[in-house]
């Protein structure tokens, strides 16, 4: 009776530990960046670059999210990492990672496909940058197009096919429960790639960014 009466405390109390975490990332005073600001950005980065030049643009966006969010995003002169999610490939450059928010430049240079994900605790938020992204829902008989400067919005527990017919890339900002998208994220890596040099650096990387988000008392 003793040992139930432990276990059943045990297990309440990591149900209500969990639960408290998970209202603390909800909690606004948590949320460092503006999907809507992060467009704002976007867009004048794609206005501003030369000859419409993928480099550019992305040279310009990571200058002005710097200058805007400096202090929240991981040192300067990241490693990009090559990730595969949902059967789709690219690689990404994190800027950001904490349990409530990230922020990552994402895209392929030769095109890719695959499943968004169904986040029931994250929203995520899609702003291309270059190139098109083409996504469908069930039901939908017509494609969805999303050009430079669009931000495809995908509300926490909904999910789509998506198609990136040839070269694309955007800048990708996800806000709610991080850790609960983490299992979409690695599964690949275990089940098809087994890409264990990519899967350590993103965890390295996800470490490094919530260990500092932390340190600030950011969650």
């Amino acid at each position: 009776m003793t040992l139930t009466l432990r276990s059943g405390f045990a297990v309440g109390s990591i149900i209500v530990l969990s639960w408290l975490c998970h209202l603390f990332i909800e909690h606004r005073a948590q949320h460092v960046f503006d999907p809507q600001e992060l467009q704002r950005i976007a867009r004048t980065a794609i206005s501003e670059s030369q000859n419409n030049s993928v480099d550019d643009v992305i040279t310009a966006t990571v200058e002005a999210l710097y200058a805007e969010y400096g202090p929240h995003l991981l040192p300067p002169g990241g490693e990009w990492i090559l990730n595969n999610a949902g059967g789709a490939m690219g690689a990404m450059l994190v800027l950001h990672c904490s349990l409530s928010e990230y922020v990552i430049i994402f895209g392929s240079a030769v095109g890719t496909e695959g499943h968004t994900g169904r986040f029931p605790l994250a929203d995520d938020y899609f702003t291309i940058l270059f190139g098109e992204q083409w996504a469908f829902a069930p039901g939908s008989f017509q494609k969805e197009v999303y050009r430079p400067g669009d931000q495809h919005f995908l509300p926490r527990g909904t999910a789509k096919a998506y198609r990136m017919p040839d070269s694309c890339f955007a800048l990708e900002y996800a806000r709610g429960n991080i850790p609960s998208m983490l299992p979409f994220g690695f599964a690949d890596s275990f089940s098809s790639t087994f890409d264990a040099p990519s899967l350590w650096k993103t965890i390295l990387i996800s470490v490094r960014g919530i260990a500092s988000s932390l340190m600030r008392w950011k969650i």
